[in-house]
């Protein structure tokens, strides 16, 4: 089962898909360059958002849970890339020690994500355990998740320049915690191993607005392989210093560049034929948990938005705020709103799902808080497109197209890294 587009604007998506795919040799030559320049995050999740006459991604996690999610047919392509991701950073590995988020310990559905992940590493042939910086657990701890499978976490180890549990002493430490709280002392100064995603990754220091930064520049690269108009897949933005909703300050700099943004997309919706009223959402610069997002479609309507957002605790407090350009998503199934999620491994997609939600509209957010989304799994592989087929027709040939899309991210998310890097070496 593949959703459906349900709007009559899907000519752009529709040339947009033909032209990748005619092209493909070109894109994936292109890519292939790109890598010989520049190393991949680890691993990767993107939220996509097909408004049937604009592909872009919303959000790119570099920490992502919900590998469960992924088929099992999705499997072997995630052991494969891990393999390559291994042996390129430490081909010497035999133990991989997997730091999970602390705050989720007791999420049954991110503990099926953790043992999805160890599985894939133990099948790309490494030692993995699980080791927990919640500083209350002083032994090994059993977590039971509702299948009734067990997960161990243990306590950390630190000794001198390196990191692990007692008598399991890893290569490489893998986090999957999005340090939004900030760097932990015992992860600092581990110089004689490697960590991954690099400290710098985490949300105490990352910036969705220096994220989109980058990626407006390999945009802007791509379209210009492509003959196209970046805007097709790029969402464009703005980015305001400290907001403050509760006390109403900063709020001016956030109305300026919405009415700005709005008049830019609305040129656009001209330019393309597109009957729709343009939306901008307002939401913290950093941090993925879907909180305190504000949508706007008139930037007057910004401090009734805000008194309302106040009193239902859900507006952005006291942040940097990146004012972004509104994808909706018009995929369907069953009636339900659906975006896709396409999940990477190194520089290698290894597969995706839909979230689809019944009780949200196409201009949500579907990944907020106690959102009751339901995960489905991409039918088929991101890697094998069907020349020839009708465009908007083949569910393969849009699921490479999101896996493209998906890369660009990365490889954007490749640019942030490198540029906030506070080891990088200035060349001058």
């Amino acid at each position: 089962m593949v959703p459906h587009l349900i709007t009559a604007l899907s000519g752009p998506i529709n040339e947009l898909e033909a032209r990748v795919l005619e092209s493909t040799p070109a894109i994936e030559r292109w890519f292939r360059l790109e890598w010989m320049e520049h190393t991949p995050p680890f691993y990767t999740s993107v939220d996509l958002r097909n408004a049937g006459f604009k592909l872009a991604p919303v959000a790119t996690n570099l920490f992502p849970g919900g590998f469960n999610n992924l088929t099992p047919e999705m499997l072997p392509l995630a052991v494969q890339a891990a393999m390559a991701a291994i042996e390129k950073i430490c081909p010497e590995a035999k133990n991989l020690l997997l730091i999970p988020e602390e705050a989720h310990s007791r999420n049954t559905f991110y503990l099926l994500s953790v043992q999805r992940l160890m599985r894939v590493f133990t099948q790309a042939g490494l030692n993995v355990r699980l080791g927990t910086l919640d500083a209350t657990i002083k032994a090994p701890t059993q977590l039971t998740l509702h299948d009734g499978s067990e997960l161990t976490l243990e306590p950390l180890v630190r000794s001198r320049g390196r990191l692990g549990l007692k008598d399991f002493d890893p290569c490489t430490i893998l986090l999957n915690n999005n340090l939004s709280r900030g760097v932990p002392q015992v992860l600092a100064g581990l110089h004689q191993q490697y960590v991954l995603p690099p400290l710098h990754a985490g949300w105490a220091t990352r910036r969705k607005s220096r994220h989109f930064q980058s990626y407006e520049e390999v945009a802007k690269k791509f379209a210009k392989l492509l003959g196209m108009d970046p805007w097709l897949i790029n969402p464009m933005f703005a980015h305001c210093g400290e907001v403050d909703f509760t006390e109403a300050s900063g709020l001016e700099c956030v109305q300026t560049h919405a009415e700005a943004l709005l008049t830019k997309i609305r040129r656009k919706y001209k330019e393309y034929g597109i009957n729709e009223k343009p939306f901008v959402v307002v939401k913290a610069d950093n941090g993925s948990d879907g909180q305190g997002l504000v949508t706007l479609r008139d930037a007057k309507d910004l401090d009734e938005i805000a008194r309302r957002a106040r009193q239902d605790g859900a507006a952005p407090v006291g942040r940097e705020v990146i004012i972004q350009e509104g994808v909706p998503t018009y995929e369907r199934m069953n009636d339900a709103v659906a975006e896709p999620v396409v999940y990477m491994i190194d520089r290698y997609v290894v597969g995706g799902f839909y979230r689809v939600h019944a009780e949200r509209g196409t201009d949500e957010n579907l990944n907020a808080p106690g959102s009751s989304f339901v995960p489905l799994a991409f039918a088929e592989s991101n890697q094998l497109p069907r020349p020839g087929a009708k465009p908007g027709a083949s569910a393969p040939n849009r699921f490479y197209m999101y896996g493209v899309i998906g890369r660009l991210a990365m490889l954007a998310a490749a640019y942030e890294l490198e540029a906030t890097d506070p080891e990088a070496e200035i060349y001058d």
